[in-house]
């Protein structure tokens, strides 16, 4: 296995540590060769004082793309309400090539490569979370971070050095751990939003939450 770099905040495009990942992508390599096929990097302002952190890429959304949360369903409502919260500006058009740039917000995941059925496990959390501390780490601003589901809160603590256990589930929950103000929502996914379970307004409201935390900070 070549040597990887475990103090960078992005893990190297051919990343090695995780077998089942690694022949994930393989096989998406195989039948998709235009895709992007690797980790996912972190896309945003390297100055944020606002980070979002999802628990992995989709296949056909950041895996395909090389962008988190872009190509899929997921991006039209997450970068949709950044927009509209000021934390965006640009048009999405669901491709890495378009206009949308943030503002004072980074977009990261917990685990970088896509895993099969969008479930990653334990081992593969735990071999990525040094990218995860190290993405913390270089972002020297940081007051607020936004977690996208129950198990990307849970990796967040465990990044952190907390319990997994720590922090309050659901969505809107609000707590301090380490230096930061962490908002947990649902996730922005197609099963949330055409169930129900997440509405526009609900979404729009965790980032407007996270804007009045930043001014007042």
């Amino acid at each position: 296995m070549p040597a990887v770099d475990l103090t960078s905040p992005e893990p190297p495009r051919d990343c090695p540590l995780c077998p089942r990942l690694v022949a994930y992508r393989a096989e998406n390599q195989a039948q998709n060769p235009d895709w992007f096929n690797g980790p996912a990097p972190s896309f945003g302002d390297e100055n944020a004082r606002l980070l979002v952190a999802g628990l992995a890429p989709g296949r056909t959304g950041a895996n395909r793309t090389g962008r988190p949360f872009t190509g899929d369903h997921a991006g039209w409502l997450l970068y949709g309400t950044l927009k509209k919260t000021g934390f965006a500006t640009g048009d999405y058009d669901a491709r890495p090539d378009d206009s949308v740039r943030l503002i004072d917000c980074m977009i990261t995941n917990a685990v970088r490569c896509a895993p099969p059925q969008n479930k990653p496990e334990t081992s593969e959390e735990h071999a990525c979370r040094p990218f995860f501390v190290n993405r913390l780490a270089a972002l020297p601003r940081l007051k607020v971070i936004v977690t996208l589901g129950d198990v990307s809160r849970r990796s967040l603590m465990r990044a952190l050095g907390l319990k997994a256990s720590a922090g309050l589930p659901g969505h809107g929950s609000e707590f301090d751990a380490g230096p930061y103000r962490v908002i947990n929502s649902y996730h922005c996914s197609r099963l949330n939003t055409n169930t129900g379970r997440l509405t526009p307004e609900m979404f729009e409201d965790i980032f407007r939450r996270a804007r009045a935390l930043i001014k007042a900070a």
